[in-house]
């Protein structure tokens, strides 16, 4: 098989995997021009170096590279395990991946989570507007929020169902005071969907009004309004004080507590105030104002 033959048996297997169509665009866009017409056995690593180098130099992030990468070898590897093409000795075949830097985390200030609480609140698009809140409120994934049915809330117990997940295990979290407010107050348009898309189905996107309420607010270029707004949760809880790193982790519906230190990061004027602490100890200790007993005792 050369590898075209062998893409298209892969995505015809593959049809079910949530991220397929992720798959067909990286492999139109990425692999089909340089790879299509090759046999698998014929790849070498020479190969696979040129396709990082020349994605890199397109200016795609190196997770991007990466996943470019990561798909050619899972179609190699579909292809070998189901003997449609000779299995290839992995000591002559290297996948080497880019270097990716990924622990950015997205935070807001208090004064400019003040003024997207304004910009919300100005924004004629209630049904987004409210989905911004919700992520606010919840820190629920953007997919999470476009797939959330009336029937996943759970106003009597106080919790949220969430149904196929990133990671694909249904989770439930809890219906905080501030979402079931806003949910009790949401208007239902007759969709199953709480935040129904066109024609009351599944929303796909909601872009372009993500964008205006952003502008409205000030918020920073880069800022990305929905999975931001993750990141803020996140750090506003962390850096409370009253939420452990497991249960955070779990609020999250992070399968590994590693995912979960990169949101476990304390707000600068946190970090400010407990180094204030330390500072007027140290001052105290100095003037003979406390002793190291009474030091002991604070700790």
């Amino acid at each position: 098989m050369t590898m075209i033959r062998l893409w298209d048996a892969f995505y015809e297997a593959k049809q079910e995997n949530k991220s397929v169509r992720d798959d067909l665009y990286r492999w139109n866009s990425y692999l089909e021009k340089d790879f299509g017409r090759k046999m698998p056995q014929d790849i070498t690593t020479t190969d696979i170096d040129r396709l990082r180098h020349r994605l890199t130099k397109k200016g795609l992030a190196p997770a991007t590279v990466k996943q470019g990468i990561v798909l050619l070898k899972r179609i190699i590897n579909y292809g070998m395990k189901r003997g449609l093409c000779p299995a290839i000795d992995p000591s002559r075949l290297h996948f080497q991946m880019p270097k990716i830097n990924n622990q950015k985390t997205e935070d807001l200030t208090l004064k400019q989570i003040e003024c997207l609480l304004k910009a919300i609140e100005d924004s004629p698009n209630r049904q987004v507007a409210n989905l911004m809140l919700m992520a606010l409120y919840t820190g629920m994934r953007r997919g999470e929020l476009f797939r959330l049915r009336w029937e996943n809330l759970d106003f009597e117990n106080g919790f949220i169902h969430l149904v196929e997940p990133k990671g694909g295990i249904d989770q439930k979290i809890p219906l905080n005071s501030s979402a079931r407010q806003l949910l009790e107050n949401h208007e239902r348009t007759g969709s199953p969907f709480v935040f129904p898309g066109r024609n009351g189905g599944k929303r796909t996107d909601c872009k372009k009004a993500l964008i205006t309420i952003k502008k409205m607010a000030g918020l920073p270029e880069d800022f990305r309004p929905l999975h931001g707004l993750r990141h803020v949760y996140a750090s506003m809880l962390a850096s409370s004080g009253k939420v452990d790193l497991y249960t955070l982790q779990k609020l999250l519906t992070h399968k590994d507590s590693k995912m979960t230190q990169r949101y476990a990061h304390l707000r600068d004027d946190t970090l400010q105030r407990a180094g204030t602490v330390a500072g007027d100890i140290f001052k105290s200790i100095e003037r003979g104002m406390i002793s190291n007993e009474e030091v002991i005792d604070k700790k």
